[in-house]
């Protein structure tokens, strides 16, 4: 497809950087000469110097041909400008990243006026990871596939686990059948595990299964499986407003610490039930004070990467049990914060990209490729993709042990009708099946990519 991308910023780049490397026409509008130039050497897109809003830009970017514009500069407004020239000049699905909570309110009514295919809030986003990441605590990270029928969960192997030093096949079979151990992350490698793979303790492991077979495996498991009774956020910005909000609606108790007297003002007003601290959540007393080494859980949201981290650590070692969750912005972080055991890091950047990329990868099934869902996973290095067999695929009917798989693929999932099945050797797909498949590979566009010729 051809789209065109204004805003080379973070949310801009990890975009321009997934939809070139899947095949897509990509051209490139920022004001910035100097980013732009780096943004068109890294990733070999066009790129065009001007404002986005501007008609005479967007004709030079090609909108009159263009299949999808995506607006996600700094500015909400101005986005939101680009997409309604992109629809009256090129008649094309557009996206906006709006961040303002102020339109949050009206986001159906600018949808329909503006005639939007989509628009995201990178705030109530990362929010809504976070949510899902305090919901399971012993995660370190929650997707959905199959329409939320099946779950994607990734949590690390303890040393005391009944799963350690065990190799897949030799699993218990009250275990076994629940879900499939589809990636292993280890000492910064990653692994698609056969059934001679041996878990070893602080292996960070992806799981696949229905919602209830996951939840009985984490019970087997004796592992946490009831939301955290309370939180303790530090950082009241966007982020942890939307949080807070839906925590209080599921019955969390909640405290927030902000140094800005004018916002927490604002926080009391919107979030009567939450207790709201005007103070330094970095103030190790104050902390304290307020029962940090009792709480459930604990996030840290402010606007410093390196405050995130240092918070984490501190309540990590004064509560090792509380679920800790942490905003990084800088994914240079990513191997160093990996070694510290700082329990689930939100990626805001990439929760935004990941969403707007979903939406694109659905526009290319009816077009050149039958991907449902797709999520990256270990910094990017494996890709967990959902495809819906159509009649006439060689992998219909075949038993799974039979098929001759590339290497580096998982069948990780089957859904039959809403049936969400753990496959084994025996399992057979079928005709309008949902197949999720966990690979180190990339450029699978179909089902029938996963065979070898």
């Amino acid at each position: 497809m051809h789209i065109i991308v204004v805003g080379c910023g973070n949310v801009g780049q990890t975009l321009t950087q997934q939809l070139s490397k899947e095949g897509h026409n990509i051209t490139v509008i920022e004001e910035d000469s100097t980013v732009l130039q780096n943004v068109v050497n890294s990733y070999d897109v066009m790129g065009i110097v001007g404002n986005g809003a501007s008609y005479s830009i967007m004709k030079d970017a090609g909108i009159e041909t263009a299949d999808l514009m995506i607006a996600v500069t700094e500015s909400d407004e101005l986005n939101l400008l680009c997409c309604l020239i992109a629809k009256k000049a090129g008649n094309c699905h557009t996206i906006a990243r709006v961040r303002n909570p102020i339109y949050k309110k009206e986001i159906n009514f600018i949808k329909e006026e503006l005639g939007l295919s989509m628009v995201i809030n990178p705030e109530e986003a990362a929010a809504g990871e976070a949510e899902r990441l305090l919901k399971f605590p012993s995660a370190t990270k929650v997707e959905t596939f199959a329409r939320g029928r099946a779950e994607l969960v990734k949590f690390i192997v303890d040393e005391n686990s009944r799963l350690c030093n065990r190799a897949l096949k030799d699993f218990p079979s009250d275990l076994k059948k629940h879900v499939v151990v589809s990636a292993v992350s280890r000492d910064g490698e990653v692994y698609i595990p056969d059934g001679n793979f041996v878990l070893q303790p602080e292996d960070e492991i992806t799981i696949f299964g229905s919602g209830r077979n996951t939840l009985n495996f984490f019970k087997k498991l004796g592992l946490p499986t009831a939301k955290v009774p309370s939180t303790i956020i530090v950082g009241g910005g966007e982020t942890g407003y939307y949080l807070a909000k839906q925590l209080l609606d599921i019955g969390v108790k909640v405290t927030i610490f902000d140094k800005d007297a004018v916002r927490c003002k604002e926080l009391s007003d919107l979030l009567p039930q939450a207790l709201i601290i005007n103070g330094d959540g970095t103030d190790k007393d104050m902390l304290m004070e307020e029962g940090v080494t009792s709480t459930g859980s604990f996030v840290a949201l402010t606007n410093l990467d390196e405050e995130n981290i240092m918070l984490s650590m501190y309540v990590k070692s004064i509560n090792p049990k509380a679920k800790i969750l942490t905003k990084v912005h800088r994914v240079n972080y990513g191997d160093i914060i990996g070694s510290l055991n700082i329990g689930s890091i939100i990626y805001p950047k990439y929760i935004t990209a990941d969403r707007i990329v979903q939406f694109v990868r659905g526009m290319s099934a009816s077009k050149d490729s039958n991907i449902e869902t797709l999520y990256k996973l270990d910094d990017e290095r494996v890709e967990a993709l959902e495809f819906i067999v159509k009649k006439g695929s060689p992998v219909i009917g075949v038993p799974l042990s039979k098929l001759n798989l590339k290497k580096g693929i998982l069948i990780a999932c089957i859904n039959h009708y809403g049936e969400i099945l753990s496959p084994t050797g025996d399992s057979v797909i079928r005709d309008r099946d949902s197949v999720i498949i966990v690979t180190t590979r990339t450029g699978l566009k179909d089902i029938n990519d996963i065979l070898e010729n």
